[in-house]
């Protein structure tokens, strides 16, 4: 039983990673979503509800932990994040593991994790290939202006936290352009075959 080749897909809000994370799974691969995980994980008998009550005892509920009272804690707590992070963060790798033994026992060639901060957190060492996707700024404007409740400001908030475009796709091994579905769509097809050519080679 042999460990797929993980590919690493990650990009800016907006940028299209979902719905390219979702091609993936159509073209047959196997796909480990980072905030799925953290969701399952904060959720009604998830694994962080004890390490995060731990810390702030008032965020944990009978429907799993209040993001909302979460992030109360942490803006007027110091050094909160930090402390979330290290217990949250072992367990997302947990989670992520735990899918690729499974990919591997049901015999996957390739995997797909989508981490969202994968270049920002040093998540690239733990792939074999790195995928971002990728629009012109102005669709990627657009395309988060458009969601409820999203603001101008907030939006650049969010992108002041990320790592500017330019550079994650300087740094990526393959950049899917996600200004058209279709396009996209045909070059998430054509990577998994080169992939898929490359390891049989």
């Amino acid at each position: 039983m042999s460990r797929p080749r993980v590919i690493g897909l990650t990009g800016s809000i907006g940028m299209g990673k979902t719905t390219t994370a979702a091609m993936f799974a159509e073209a047959g691969l196997p796909v480990w979503d980072a905030d799925a995980a953290v969701h399952r994980l904060y959720g009604p008998g998830g694994a962080a509800l004890g390490p995060v009550g731990a810390l702030c005892p008032e965020a944990v509920t009978l429907e799993g932990i209040d993001r909302a009272r979460l992030r109360d804690w942490i803006a007027r707590t110091e050094g909160a994040l930090a402390r979330l992070e290290a217990v949250v963060h072992p367990l997302v790798a947990a989670d992520r593991e735990e899918f690729l033994a499974r990919a591997a026992r049901e015999g996957a060639d390739l995997a797909v994790v989508d981490i969202p901060l994968l270049f920002e957190t040093g998540a690239e060492d733990g792939v074999d290939v790195t995928v971002v996707v990728s629009a012109p700024e102005e669709v990627q404007r657009a395309r988060v202006l458009a969601r409820p409740g999203m603001e101008a400001g907030h939006l650049s908030r969010i992108m002041a936290r990320q790592m500017p475009d330019a550079e994650k796709r300087a740094r990526a091994d393959h950049v899917i352009e996600t200004d058209g579905m279709e396009r996209a769509r045909a070059q998430v097809r054509d990577l998994v075959a080169r992939l898929r050519s490359a390891r049989d080679a």
